[in-house]
């Protein structure tokens, strides 16, 4: 079963080193390392050359312009030759035998995805904790809508799945990942690995926490989530029409956020 870690590159040298070194120390070696640079500012990427010269398992694009990370990370999968595809951001890393890992899931091969627990780290990399909100979700459920991020790092998928779907976004600047992750669960099952197999840097420069983009973030996120709706015929959410509800990430968290509710998750029902 053969893998490809992607990586959608943008001005990230300075974390990229240690997101490369924990490739080098992952416990099998054998995928190929597909990155797209999106047209960087900086020297990043001549000095990822530098990598890629002396490392034959990568494989070195980049855009005619910038596009974004949308198109980017699209890109990546179509380059992609791995039977098995997983999303790894430059500043982030990968413990070291998670690859191993993921593979070992894929022995059941009902699946189409798998995602795991994650390390939130800070800016050096140190962890800091778990994520907490990541869990067993309930698959073929066509109310979930990972409102609370129980499916994110590390996301790997059967690329054949993947084609089944529309894709990934290209035009999406933000939540590319969230849309990209519900279009997969809707046409197969999701495997959850109880460990953490990733390391997640929190910086001020990090595309997701830049507040600049704040307001289009949550009209993507609303966007995202209506048209998953429609993709699952579902015309009313809680009672109400799905066309008059001005934001779905804030209506749905209100909704699944009562005491009940609250409880229910709380014991698992």
């Amino acid at each position: 079963m053969t893998f490809s870690v992607l990586i959608a590159h943008f001005n990230n040298y300075q974390y990229f080193k240690q997101c490369y070194e924990s490739l080098k120390r992952q416990t099998v070696q054998n995928f190929e390392i597909v990155i797209v640079d999106d047209c960087s500012t900086d020297d990043s990427l001549e000095k990822i050359k530098n990598f890629s010269q002396e490392d034959h398992r990568i494989k070195l694009y980049k855009n005619e312009k910038n596009e974004g990370v949308g198109y980017t990370k699209k890109r990546c999968v179509e380059l992609a030759s791995g039977e098995i595809c997983g999303f790894l951001d430059p500043d982030d890393a990968l413990v070291s035998d998670a690859i191993e890992v993921v593979l070992e899931n894929y022995k059941n091969t009902n699946i189409v995805a798998t995602y795991s627990q994650f390390y939130l780290c800070d800016k050096d990399l140190n962890v800091e904790k778990i994520f907490p909100n990541t869990q067993k979700i309930k698959n073929n459920n066509p109310l979930f809508f990972n409102i609370y991020f129980e499916v994110a790092h590390f996301f790997t998928f059967k690329k054949d799945a993947y084609l089944k779907t529309e894709g990934i976004n290209e035009k999406y600047k933000v939540v590319e990942d969230i849309d990209f992750y519900l279009k997969l669960y809707e046409i197969g099952s999701f495997q959850f690995i109880k460990k953490p197999l990733y390391l997640y840097r929190i910086h001020k420069t990090g595309l997701s926490h830049d507040e600049t983009k704040i307001n289009i973030k949550n009209e993507t996120w609303h966007t995202v989530l209506l048209n998953a709706a429609k993709r699952r015929n579902i015309t009313k959410l809680f009672g109400k029409k799905i066309n008059d509800i001005e934001n779905l990430p804030k209506f749905i968290f209100q909704k699944e956020n009562t005491l009940l509710k609250k409880i229910k998750r709380k014991l698992k029902w």
